[in-house]
């Protein structure tokens, strides 16, 4: 199983960015998805996730800018990020984990990309 992180880069606050992922391995579409982020200095905190069966999920800080959202035909999870915020500035992760009510499996990460918000 692998996961490739693009779209990462630098953009003026207010501005917007569209992050992929794009998963290879097993079936894709029985995975939870998400977004993850890391800040110098800080621990990895989640951002947005979608589940198997397309519910979202969005930390406080990300509501109402960010939107995750899944094609399981391309096997890619996506996040649009509006309105950044100096803040949001990390390198942004993605992962993936089979869930089930039994138990979940292993986490799969991406490489991570870097997302920088200038003021």
């Amino acid at each position: 199983v692998q996961l490739q992180a693009s779209g990462g880069g630098l953009v003026h606050a207010g501005g917007s960015l569209r992050l992929s992922c794009v998963y290879s391995g097993t079936i894709f579409s029985i995975f939870d998805v998400g977004w993850y982020r890391q800040a110098p200095g800080k621990e990895r905190e989640l951002v947005a996730s979608v589940t198997s069966t397309n519910i979202t999920t969005y930390a406080d800080n990300a509501k109402g800018r960010f939107t995750i959202s899944r094609d399981n035909d391309k096997s890619g999870v996506y996040l649009q990020m509006n309105s950044l915020k100096p803040e949001d500035t990390a390198v942004y992760y993605c992962k993936a984990q089979f869930v089930s009510p039994y138990g979940s499996g292993n986490e799969f990460w991406g490489q991570g990309t870097l997302v920088t918000v200038s003021s």
